[in-house]
C-alpha cells in the first residue's frame, strides 16, 4: 500500500491579537514593489476589521463578495483583473470564512498556472506552484485554514482544486476576529467541524492520525454545544481550535455522507456549505445514528432553524443535476460506505434521500 505524503500549512501562528503581526509576518514575502492582496470577507465592509490591515505601497484590498460560494468564473475574473493591473503580485492574503479563504487560494494558484480554475478542478492536476497565500479565519469550522483543497463551483461540478499546491503557506489563527460572528452563522460552520469529525471518525478511510485530530476537535465541539449554556471567548479559542483539527482530520481520511448531499444542493441551489450540511445531517440517521442524535440536540439547544422542504417542487432534471454531482464525489462515499458504495446509495435512493430535504 502507498501513503499519501501530504503537504500542510508551513507557519502557523495562534492567540488572540495575534492578527497585529501581520505586517511584519508579511514582510519578508514582500518581491520588490510588488503588492500584496487582501481578499477580505465583505462583512466587513465600514467595520474596523478594514482599517487594520497593514497596506503598503501600491497594496490592494479587494472585499470579496461570498454571497454565494466562489465560482470558478469569479476566481478567474479575479486573477485576469490582477494581471492586468500589476502583471505580478507578492502574495494573496484571504481573511474572512472558508468561502474567501478557498478564493485567496484558488486566485493565488490562477496567478502562475495557465488556462481556467475549472481545469483544474479534481485531484493533482495543479503542477505550478501560485504566489504566495496567507489565511486569516474570521469564522471557525470549515477547516479551510488547513485543507489541501478549494472547493469551487464550475461549469459543470462543485469540485476542489486539491492538491500539494493548494495549502496556505501562512496562517494566523486569532480568536478576536470571530467574536462579531452572528449566532446562526457561527452555529452553521460549527456544525460544519462537528460533521466532519462524525464523517471522518465513523469512515472506512480512518486511521490513527485522523483519529487524534477527529477525537479532539469533536470533544471541543461537545463542550460548546453541548455542555455550555451562554457563549464566551473561551468559546471562540475553543472552536477555532476544533476548526483547525477537524481541518487535520480529514486531511488524512476523507468527509462523508452529509458532504456528499451537501455538494448537490449547493451546485445546483446555491446553498451555503455549513448550512448544506445541516440540512442534509439532519436526515442521515441511517448512516450516523449516534451523531444525528446529538445534532438534533445541539440544534434544539441553540435555539437554531434548519431550513425545510428546500427541494420541494423540484423537476427531474434538477434531481438528475444534484445526484450526478453527489455520486461524483467517489472517496467521500467510498469512505463513507466502502469499496462497494454504488451498490448501497443508488440513484433512486440518493433521490429519495433529496426528496426529504
Amino acid at each position: 500500500m502507498s501513503f499519501r505524503n501530504f503537504k500542510m500549512v508551513s507557519y502557523v501562528v495562534y492567540g488572540r491579537g495575534s492578527f497585529n503581526q501581520l505586517d511584519e509576518i508579511l514582510a519578508p514575502q514582500r518581491k520588490g514593489d510588488a503588492p500584496m492582496v487582501f481578499l477580505l470577507d465583505h462583512f466587513f465592509e465600514g467595520k474596523p476589521l478594514a482599517g487594520r490591515i497593514p497596506l503598503r505601497g501600491k497594496d490592494k484590498l479587494i472585499f470579496a463578495d461570498v454571497t454565494y460560494e466562489p465560482k470558478t468564473t469569479q476566481v478567474d475574473a479575479l486573477a485576469a483583473q490582477l494581471k492586468e493591473e500589476f502583471g505580478t503580485i507578492s502574495g494573496v492574503i484571504g481573511i474572512g470564512g472558508g468561502s474567501v479563504m478557498d478564493l485567496a487560494k484558488a486566485v493565488s494558484l490562477m496567478m502562475t498556472n495557465p488556462g481556467s480554475s475549472a481545469d483544474y478542478q479534481g485531484w493533482d492536476l495543479v503542477k505550478v506552484p501560485g504566489v504566495y497565500k496567507a489565511g486569516i479565519p474570521t469564522l471557525s469550522g470549515t477547516g479551510a485554514e488547513v485543507s489541501r483543497t478549494t472547493v469551487l463551483t464550475g461549469p459543470t461540478r462543485k469540485l476542489g482544486m486539491n492538491s500539494d499546491f493548494t495549502p496556505f503557506d501562512q496562517i494566523v489563527l486569532d480568536p478576536e476576529l470571530t467574536k462579531d460572528a452572528p449566532a446562526n452563522q457561527r452555529f452553521y460552520t460549527g456544525m460544519d467541524c462537528y460533521i466532519h469529525c462524525i464523517e471522518s471518525l465513523q469512515g472506512t478511510y480512518i486511521n490513527e492520525f485522523s483519529k487524534s485530530y477527529g477525537e479532539k476537535a469533536l470533544q471541543l465541539c461537545q463542550e460548546i454545544y453541548v455542555h455550555r449554556n451562554s457563549w464566551d471567548e473561551e468559546c471562540d479559542d475553543k472552536l477555532m481550535m476544533a476548526s483547525y483539527a477537524g481541518g487535520m482530520s480529514i486531511a488524512y481520511s476523507q468527509v462523508g455522507v452529509a458532504h456528499a448531499v451537501s455538494y448537490g444542493l449547493s451546485y445546483l441551489l446555491g446553498t451555503k456549505h455549513g448550512i448544506g450540511n445541516c440540512i442534509v445531517m439532519n436526515h442521515l440517521e441511517e448512516y450516523y445514528p449516534e451523531g444525528v442524535k446529538e445534532f438534533k440536540f445541539m440544534v434544539e439547544k441553540n435555539n437554531i432553524d434548519i431550513p425545510k422542504g428546500i427541494c420541494s417542487g423540484l423537476t427531474d432534471e434538477q434531481f438528475d443535476t444534484m445526484i450526478n454531482v453527489s455520486m461524483g464525489m467517489k472517496p467521500l462515499w467510498e469512505n463513507a460506505l466502502g469499496k462497494n458504495w454504488e451498490q448501497i446509495m443508488t440513484r433512486e435512493k440518493l433521490r429519495t434521500l433529496y426528496e426529504k430535504l
